[in-house]
Protein backbone atom coordinates (compact mmCIF):
# COMPACT_ATOMS: atom_id res chain seq x y z
CA UNK A 1 0.00 0.00 0.00
CA UNK A 2 1.35 3.57 -0.99
CA UNK A 3 1.54 6.79 1.36
CA UNK A 4 -1.67 8.15 -0.55
CA UNK A 5 -3.25 4.99 -1.50
CA UNK A 6 -6.46 5.50 1.16
CA UNK A 7 -6.97 8.98 -0.17
CA UNK A 8 -7.68 7.86 -4.04
CA UNK A 9 -10.95 7.94 -4.63
CA UNK A 10 -13.14 4.58 -6.04
CA UNK A 11 -14.94 4.83 -8.97
CA UNK A 12 -16.39 2.00 -9.05
CA UNK A 13 -20.06 3.29 -8.94
CA UNK A 14 -20.84 1.31 -5.47
CA UNK A 15 -24.51 1.27 -5.80
CA UNK A 16 -24.50 2.17 -1.32
CA UNK A 17 -22.98 5.76 -2.62
CA UNK A 18 -25.57 8.21 -2.42
CA UNK A 19 -23.83 11.10 -4.26
CA UNK A 20 -20.42 11.95 -5.45
CA UNK A 21 -18.96 10.88 -8.64
CA UNK A 22 -18.57 7.27 -7.50
CA UNK A 23 -22.34 7.10 -6.64
CA UNK A 24 -25.05 4.52 -8.24
CA UNK A 25 -27.06 5.09 -10.52
CA UNK A 26 -30.33 3.39 -11.43
CA UNK A 27 -30.91 4.33 -15.37
CA UNK A 28 -34.26 2.43 -15.26
CA UNK A 29 -35.55 5.66 -12.62
CA UNK A 30 -33.39 8.14 -14.70
CA UNK A 31 -34.63 7.32 -18.11
CA UNK A 32 -38.50 7.40 -16.42
CA UNK A 33 -38.25 10.42 -15.07
CA UNK A 34 -36.45 12.31 -18.40
CA UNK A 35 -38.96 10.69 -20.29
CA UNK A 36 -41.58 12.07 -18.31
CA UNK A 37 -40.30 15.53 -18.62
CA UNK A 38 -39.37 15.74 -21.69
CA UNK A 39 -42.67 14.01 -22.82
CA UNK A 40 -44.82 17.07 -20.87
CA UNK A 41 -42.73 19.97 -22.06
CA UNK A 42 -41.75 21.42 -25.77
CA UNK A 43 -38.55 21.49 -27.68
CA UNK A 44 -36.86 19.63 -25.02
CA UNK A 45 -32.63 19.22 -25.57
CA UNK A 46 -30.72 17.20 -23.68
CA UNK A 47 -27.19 18.23 -22.01
CA UNK A 48 -24.08 16.05 -21.07
CA UNK A 49 -22.75 17.47 -18.07
CA UNK A 50 -19.08 15.85 -17.24
CA UNK A 51 -18.14 14.34 -13.79
CA UNK A 52 -16.93 16.49 -11.38
CA UNK A 53 -14.60 16.25 -7.98
CA UNK A 54 -18.54 16.01 -5.94
CA UNK A 55 -20.97 15.01 -8.56
CA UNK A 56 -21.12 12.04 -11.29
CA UNK A 57 -21.66 12.42 -14.78
CA UNK A 58 -24.83 13.62 -15.32
CA UNK A 59 -27.63 14.65 -18.12
CA UNK A 60 -29.58 17.96 -17.71
CA UNK A 61 -32.66 18.17 -20.41
CA UNK A 62 -33.60 21.93 -21.12
CA UNK A 63 -37.33 22.81 -22.29
CA UNK A 64 -38.48 25.66 -24.93
CA UNK A 65 -39.52 27.81 -22.06
CA UNK A 66 -35.82 27.11 -20.06
CA UNK A 67 -37.15 24.71 -17.54
CA UNK A 68 -34.95 22.13 -16.67
CA UNK A 69 -34.58 18.72 -14.83
CA UNK A 70 -31.16 16.98 -14.30
CA UNK A 71 -30.42 13.55 -13.37
CA UNK A 72 -27.00 11.83 -12.55
CA UNK A 73 -26.43 9.35 -15.11
CA UNK A 74 -23.25 7.42 -14.36
CA UNK A 75 -21.41 7.47 -17.50
CA UNK A 76 -21.11 9.79 -20.68
CA UNK A 77 -22.09 7.15 -22.65
CA UNK A 78 -25.12 5.93 -20.84
CA UNK A 79 -26.25 9.70 -21.06
CA UNK A 80 -26.30 9.74 -25.26
CA UNK A 81 -27.38 6.58 -25.37
CA UNK A 82 -30.27 7.69 -23.18
CA UNK A 83 -31.23 11.16 -24.75
CA UNK A 84 -30.91 9.36 -27.93
CA UNK A 85 -33.73 6.52 -26.98
CA UNK A 86 -35.93 9.23 -25.60
CA UNK A 87 -35.65 11.24 -29.24
CA UNK A 88 -33.78 14.08 -28.02
CA UNK A 89 -30.63 15.87 -29.52
CA UNK A 90 -27.98 15.50 -27.30
CA UNK A 91 -25.41 18.32 -26.75
CA UNK A 92 -21.68 18.42 -24.58
CA UNK A 93 -22.18 21.32 -22.57
CA UNK A 94 -18.53 21.74 -22.40
CA UNK A 95 -18.73 22.36 -26.48
CA UNK A 96 -21.84 24.14 -26.28
CA UNK A 97 -22.08 25.94 -22.98
CA UNK A 98 -25.96 26.19 -21.35
CA UNK A 99 -28.69 27.85 -23.64
CA UNK A 100 -29.38 31.23 -22.40
CA UNK A 101 -33.12 30.48 -21.66
CA UNK A 102 -32.25 28.12 -18.96
CA UNK A 103 -30.56 31.41 -16.88
CA UNK A 104 -33.56 33.53 -17.83
CA UNK A 105 -35.71 30.67 -16.65
CA UNK A 106 -34.07 30.59 -13.49
CA UNK A 107 -33.62 34.71 -13.24
CA UNK A 108 -37.47 34.47 -13.32
CA UNK A 109 -37.62 31.52 -10.61
CA UNK A 110 -35.82 33.94 -8.26
CA UNK A 111 -37.84 37.04 -8.90
CA UNK A 112 -40.85 35.13 -8.48
CA UNK A 113 -39.63 33.70 -5.45
CA UNK A 114 -40.29 30.19 -6.44
CA UNK A 115 -36.49 29.37 -6.31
Amino acid sequence: MGLFDRFRRRTSGDPRRSDGPAMGVDLEAVKEHLKAFAESRRGVEAYVEPATNVSAESIILIATDGEWTRRAIGSRRAAFETASSIGLPVYDVLLTGYPGRMREWNSRQRREGKA
